[in-house]
């Protein structure tokens, strides 16, 4: 195997769960469900003082403007009667640094499932020799990979949330800006701490799911295909034995 094909391979191996985890981080940021979770289960109406169709509005401004080419977010609710934007500018100029972040995510997700689709339909291309064999094992090691991933961080998250919480706003917001007052700022009081621990526990247990689909389903190849892997290898034998009797 040469050097670029060790290469490819190596990138698909780390591809893979990259491709699962920043695939469900966007389905999940793009959800109305997601955002009818953080309102109902912490009782946003309550905490916000607004009405649940200016939270749902909401809702949908923030999906939109993740998506969209807006610089600044800027939403208007009713307070007291009166039309009032609905974050403080400390609040607008964090989701501008959430944007960017979410923007990063996306790139990679479509970078990593285009480069896992591509080095897959590349795969039965070009491998003549009938080794399906070996990308179901590479799939198994990626997964393996990035399970132990997100083990790790499920572990740590779940013995000190807090303080993990902190350090990932620390790195991956460095100039700061991140930390709200939950008695008057409405991003918090949305979406509170807690909302966000269970968004990870959600994130873990949708890429838990589907790698395990994905691996059972290359697990069932690999014992369905040893018969003719065994078969494979007889005839090779029986030729080798042939020509060299030749």
């Amino acid at each position: 195997m040469g050097f670029a094909r060790v290469l490819a391979t190596l990138l698909f191996v780390v591809a893979l769960p990259v491709a699962l985890v920043t695939t469900n981080i966007r389905l999940l940021a793009n959800s109305p469900l997601t955002y009818d979770y953080a309102f109902d289960r912490y009782n946003a109406e309550e905490a916000t003082g607004l009405a649940r169709e200016d939270l749902d509005s909401t809702g949908k401004a923030l999906r939109d403007y993740f998506n969209n080419d807006e610089a600044t977010f800027y939403h208007e609710v009713t307070e007291d009667g009166l039309e009032t934007p609905v974050f403080n500018a400390r609040e607008t100029r964090h989701l501008e640094d959430v944007k960017g972040l979410l923007v990063g995510v996306n790139r990679l997700q479509e970078l990593t499932l285009v480069y896992v689709l591509a080095y897959i339909v590349a795969f039965f291309i070009w491998a003549r020799e009938g080794m399906v064999r070996q990308l179901a094992t590479q799939s198994l090691i990626g997964l393996g990979v990035g399970l132990l991933a997100i083990a790790g961080v499920g572990i740590f998250a779940a013995t000190g949330f807090d303080a993990a919480w902190d350090r990932f706003h620390e790195v991956a917001f460095p100039g700061g800006g991140w930390e709200f007052d939950a008695d008057s700022d409405r991003l918090i009081q949305m979406f509170p701490e807690a909302f966000w621990r269970d968004a990870v526990i959600f994130l873990g247990v949708m890429c838990a799911a589907e790698a395990a689909i994905i691996a059972a389903v290359a697990v069932v190849y690999l014992f369905g295909s040893r018969g003719e892997r065994t078969r494979l290898t007889s005839a090779i034998d029986v030729h080798a034995s042939t020509t060299q009797a030749a």
